[in-house]
């Protein structure tokens, strides 16, 4: 039997530990972008929201001027939640007043005279602003006054309109303007007996803007007033659009 000496044996090399550093090296750096790729993914600005569900129908007003001294019964069929009416609206009867040519109403129900009657309601109605008007906040009033005039509006209730709604216009840098037509009149259906001759209801859709966009322009009627005139005015403001870079 040979007898080695150990001194004589060969030396082995070490497993080497760089190899393994390596490893770990590599699975932290892909560890470390993965984590930063789910940050970024993260902090992307989200979508622009939807329209909030319920929106509130703000003010809409209703003046009656029959040719003479009438009895007149307004009923008012909305697809929504009544929130406030004034005088109290009567939902098995509706309003029934006696109008005056000038547009004075006597109340029957308190005999309390009024000079329009007031309505407003929450519903998830949603409108198409894919036509509309950008306009500048500072020059709200001037389009108003241009575009009231054209759908019909007196003096005195396009005074009343811009009153209202100028200082939530005014402080924006751009407004998308948008005068809803049939899917605002199937909202909110007007029964109004006798029947006018003329109805008038202009309701504005307004979106705040931080800058100008491209919109198409939507198309207007010019609308004359004849014999028992009814107007009806009123709007709604969606939540500031906001243009992320």
């Amino acid at each position: 039997m040979n007898n080695i000496d150990p001194l004589d044996q060969p030396i082995l090399p070490k497993k080497s530990n760089k190899k393994r550093f390596i490893i770990l090296t590599i699975i932290l750096g892909v560890v470390t972008a993965l984590a930063g790729l789910t940050f970024l993914l993260l902090k992307t600005d989200p979508p622009l929201p939807p329209p909030e569900p319920d929106s509130i129908r703000e003010k809409p007003i209703i003046y009656l001027y029959p040719e003479q001294t009438t009895k007149i019964q307004v009923q008012l069929n909305y697809n929504g939640e009544l929130t406030t009416t004034y005088p109290k609206y009567d939902i098995q009867k509706g309003w029934t007043v006696e109008a005056q040519p000038n547009g004075t109403l006597l109340d029957l129900t308190t005999q309390k005279e009024y000079y329009g009657l007031y309505w407003e309601g929450v519903d998830n109605q949603s409108f198409d602003l894919s036509t509309g008007f950008v306009v500048k906040g500072e020059e709200s009033a001037r389009f108003l006054d241009e575009k009231l005039a054209q759908l019909g509006l007196s003096r005195r209730e396009a005074n009343e309109f811009i009153v209202y709604w100028l200082p939530q216009m005014e402080k924006n840098k751009y407004n998308l303007i948008h005068f809803a037509q049939e899917d605002y009149r199937a909202l909110a259906q007007l029964k109004i007996s006798p029947q006018p001759e003329t109805l008038i209801r202009v309701f504005m859709v307004l979106q705040p803007l931080e800058k100008r966009i491209d919109a198409p322009k939507q198309d207007l009627p010019t609308v004359e007033r004849k014999g028992f005139t009814v107007v009806e005015w009123g709007g709604t403001e969606y939540p500031k659009k906001v243009e992320y870079e």
